[in-house]
């Protein structure tokens, strides 16, 4: 971690790009800040440490003059991959220098919420916890805080530039094709998550899905504590839902934890066993722990209410931008749903969304570049229609929808496209949503003030 002197190329001038930047620059490298972008496109730049270099605007120079590279998680691995003497992401950075323990989450869907969760129940039961990563705070900003745990969101992207990683605990909540423009297939993204084991050795522990076949299917090396979770399945070691109760059993021995402080709203139970069983690898007391259930709210975009309209609930799960995540947010509800869909295809079979669909949605209003496909899909299934736009997707919906219907914003495709981000296109639906009138009620409740039920938080 001797870095005066040093040269280093930053690549990206994004969120963790700038993190990076200022990290380095603290501990004396000679730094390069590269992007593509011109200046007028970056966001940020004033707040660039003094004395670095900048080239904005222009190809990346040779990358192997440089002593170092930071590759922001945006630059494709193929990019710079045996093109370096040296490659490291912000995750690795961060791994090296905190002298703490570190759970790192990843998989398809769910990360952000279940580092949320365990940030919020790891300070229950006492321990100054902190979450980063993926979810928009730079994993590097934990650097120096007084903390006992860092639970770091970790996605492929990030994956591909790790190599002494080695998190003490390792939790893969799920895979479904995601990213497949980028991965190339199905098993490339699959071995891009499981770099995240493959620096684990004895003492530490890995977290796996039982119920998803790809996941328990992982090799660990030897000495890595493999626990699973399963919804409703004992195991040997792992965790289990018995009734509102979650069973955890490590080293023989089992422990009940209730969960009745779950809120209605957050309908994971699978990523809630998921959290409580990375803790129990921290020995800290669950029960402690799960006093935080009954005041966690789910993350904003994911499966968040709306409004009541006239007898009709809109929800936004914008976040919702793969396949398996719009499946998942489907079989969230019984419906009848009023299903708003499309965006940018991020690759990958879209014929599991017709199964989640089939006797729940009324009709599908299709947006964006990938509407053709989702059509084409689909309408063997379900009613569809093209509506171009987000906001004639809103105004369809509210003459469509029946009182008791959900409108349900599941994009299954990436934003870019139409929109900045997931959020962006979350608070255009929202804004929507809202200016259709008719006593639009504040997120979460009906026009009474009443509590919404159903979703997934």
């Amino acid at each position: 971690m001797e870095f005066a002197g040093q040269n280093v190329l930053v690549l990206g001038a994004g969120v963790s790009g700038r993190s990076a930047m200022h990290f380095l620059a603290q501990r004396g490298a000679n730094i390069l800040a590269a992007d593509e972008r011109s200046s007028d496109a970056i966001a940020g730049i004033d707040d660039l440490p003094s004395g670095i270099e900048t080239r904005f605007g222009q190809p990346f120079p040779e990358l192997t003059s440089f002593d170092l590279v930071i590759p922001s998680p945006g630059i494709p691995a193929a990019r710079w991959r045996g093109r370096c003497k040296r490659v490291w992401g912000d995750i690795e950075l961060c791994y090296r220098a905190l002298p703490i323990p570190i759970i790192a989450v990843t998989g398809t869907n769910g990360k952000s919420t279940v580092v949320r969760l365990m940030e919020a129940m790891a300070r229950a039961a006492g321990l100054r916890a902190s979450a980063a990563g993926n979810l928009g705070i730079p994993a590097l900003d934990l650097v120096g805080q007084p903390l006992d745990l860092a639970i770091l969101e970790v996605s492929s992207f990030q994956l591909e530039s790790v190599d002494a990683f080695r998190p003490r605990t390792a939790v893969l909540l799920n895979i479904s094709p995601d990213h497949l423009d980028r991965h190339g297939d199905l098993a490339g993204y699959l071995d891009t998550k499981a770099r995240l084991f493959a620096r684990q050795g004895a003492g530490d522990s890995a977290i796996l899905n039982g119920d998803d076949p790809l996941v328990a299917a992982i090799p660990l090396a030897d000495g890595v504590e493999r626990l699973e979770f399963r919804l409703r399945q004992p195991l040997p070691a792992g965790a289990w839902l018995d009734g509102r109760n979650a069973i955890v059993r490590r080293g023989g021995k089992d422990q009940s934890v209730p969960l009745e402080g779950a809120p209605p709203l957050l309908h994971q139970d699978d990523n809630l066993l998921a959290a409580l069983l990375a803790l129990a690898t921290l020995d800290i007391d669950l029960r402690a722990a799960t006093t935080a259930l009954a005041t966690f709210e789910g993350l904003a975009h994911r499966c968040q209410p709306v409004a009541e309209i006239d007898g009709v609930r809109y929800v936004d799960d914008s976040k919702a931008t793969n396949i398996g995540a719009a499946a998942r947010s489907l079989e969230a509800f019984p419906g009848p749903i009023v299903w708003i869909a499309g965006g940018r295809h991020k690759g990958g079979d879209l014929a599991p969304l017709a199964r989640s669909a089939s006797g729940r949605v009324r009709c599908a209003l299709l947006v964006g570049e990938a509407a053709g496909l989702l059509e084409e899909a689909l309408a063997d299934t379900i009613d569809c229609e093209r509506v171009g736009d987000l906001a004639r997707a809103v105004e369809r919906a509210f003459a469509l929808a029946d009182r008791g219907d959900l409108v349900l914003l599941a994009p299954a495709c990436a934003s870019f496209d139409q929109f900045d981000s997931f959020e962006d296109r979350g608070l255009r639906f929202q804004e929507a949503v809202k200016a259709l009138g008719a006593s639009a009620a504040l997120p979460g409740t009906r026009a009474d003030g009443s509590s919404l039920e159903g979703g997934r938080g």
